[in-house]
This record gives C-alpha cells, sequence and structure tokens, in this order.
C-alpha cells in the first residue's frame, strides 16, 4: 500500500534579514505561491500546504488556491511549525519543502522522498549535492559525511572530511553540500519535535544534529540540483533573472 505524502511549506512573516520574503513578488505571484505550484508537480506527494502563524501569508495562500494550515507563533523553527501542523493529519511521510526556494525542482522532492517510500525502517531523510574545496569553505554552506549506506555520519560548518596531502585535487567535487530539504516518517517528526536542544545542535547551531544524537538516522540522497533559496532582496533580484533567463544558477565551487 502507497504511503500517504504530505508536503508542507513553513512560511513566516518575520525575517531578520528579509521580513515578508514570502510575500515577494516574482513574475506576478508570492514567493510562496512559486514554491507550492512547483512541489505540487512532485509525482509522490499527495499533497502540498502552507504552515503558517502569519494571516497575510494564510490569505495570499488561499487567493492562488492553495491550502493553509495556521499555527502557533511561538514555534523556534521551521520544523516545530509543521509537527503542529500535521499532528493530527492522516498521513504517514511529511516534507519539509523550504518557502524561499522558488526555483525547486519537483524531482528533487522525489529523489529524497523515494528511500523512505521504499523502507518503512527509515525515520528521516535529506538531500545534498557535491561541491568544490572553495565552495566547502563557506561556514554558512553546511557540509555531511555519510556511511556507505548512504545514512548520515555528521553535519557540520567546517569542512568534513579533512583532506590531507593525498586527498583528490580542488577541481574535484569531495565535499557533500546539505540541502534543507527534510523528509520525516510522522512519529519520527513528533518525537524529534518533542526533543530539546542537543549540545552539538547548539554548538553548530544545526537543527538536524538533534536526530543524529537522539539515534535518528537520517538518509541522504545525493543530487546534482543546484539549489538557490531567497534570503535576501539581492537575492529575490537574482531569482529574477533567473527566471528571466538573463542569468543562472552558480556553478559548483
Amino acid at each position: 500500500m502507497k504511503p500517504r505524502i504530505v508536503g508542507v511549506v513553513p512560511a513566516r512573516y518575520a525575517s531578520s534579514r528579509f521580513p515578508g520574503k514570502a510575500l515577494a513578488d516574482l513574475a506576478g505571484k508570492p514567493m510562496v505561491q512559486h514554491v507550492v505550484e512547483r512541489a505540487a508537480r512532485a509525482t509522490l506527494l499527495d499533497e502540498v500546504l502552507v504552515a503558517t502563524d502569519d494571516e497575510r501569508i494564510a490569505e495570499a495562500v488561499r487567493r492562488f488556491g492553495g491550502r493553509v494550515c495556521m499555527t502557533s507563533p511561538t514555534h523556534p523553527s521551521g520544523t516545530d511549525r509543521i509537527a503542529e501542523a500535521v499532528r493530527d493529519m492522516a498521513c504517514d511521510l511529511v516534507v519539509n519543502i523550504q518557502g524561499d526556494e522558488p526555483l525547486i525542482e519537483p524531482g528533487v522532492i522525489d529523489q529524497a522522498v523515494t528511500p523512505l517510500a521504499g523502507d518503512a525502517s527509515i525515520g528521516m531523510g535529506t538531500l545534498a549535492r557535491p561541491m568544490g574545496v572553495a565552495e566547502a569553505a563557506d561556514p554558512a554552506k553546511v557540509k555531511v559525511v555519510v556511511d556507505r549506506q548512504g545514512f548520515a555520519l555528521y553535519f557540520s560548518r567546517a569542512r568534513i572530511p579533512y583532506l590531507r596531502d593525498d586527498a583528490p585535487p580542488p577541481s574535484e567535487r569531495p565535499y557533500l553540500l546539505h540541502m534543507g530539504l527534510y523528509v520525516y516518517r510522522r512519529e519520527t517528526l513528533l518525537t524529534l519535535a518533542g526533543l530539546p536542544p542537543t549540545p552539538l545542535e547548539e554548538r553548530e547551531r544545526l537543527e538536524q544534529l538533534r536526530a543524529l544524537e537522539n539515534g535518528i538516522r537520517i538518509r541522504v540522497a545525493v543530487t546534482e540540483h543546484q539549489s538557490f533559496g531567497v534570503d535576501t532582496p539581492a537575492d529575490l533580484e537574482r531569482v529574477r533573472r533567473m527566471m528571466d533567463g538573463a542569468d543562472r544558477v552558480p556553478r559548483n565551487g
């Protein structure tokens, strides 16, 4: 029996660098609408909804015919917001789709979901793509290392693995960049949202380490797709140029 799979887009109005970015205009549509419409094209998702605490975002979603779930304004993270949204929902898998990626490829959502859809023992999944040495130097680019079965061993802002003298040359891509899309088995998500922050999570400021520190394995699907999130007004202008065909997603470093 096919599991019921729901995509949830957490969207809040407050943002230190770009308030209201979920409603920023892109080609005549709010950014959140682009995310929902592209996510809805993923073949494995049964439904896509927006989880928000802001009535302005909720009204925008209703205007384009999307489904919205109002959540508490006190949630410290998107994970907590999504957990509230699906707490009483009949579903098997939940996909956390970032609300600031209007260019998300529907196929990568399917790629992240596939391992969990085919193996009920996997509680959580995510995505990564290969990247080069120069790009990996940026601590804002989170690196992940995996075991031979494709499960995450660790996530870090530091460059992992450490490259010794016999390491691959810089022209190759010896690192994996973690991409912020998650797939959860519903019960795993609810368990994770109920756990307190952990030491490594607080040191690295990486919420996914809470899962690893509590023994929740994370299956990492590797893709060649290059995501591009909107964190600032300058990022929004870059996405506009991409949509117009005047610019391209930056090459892997």
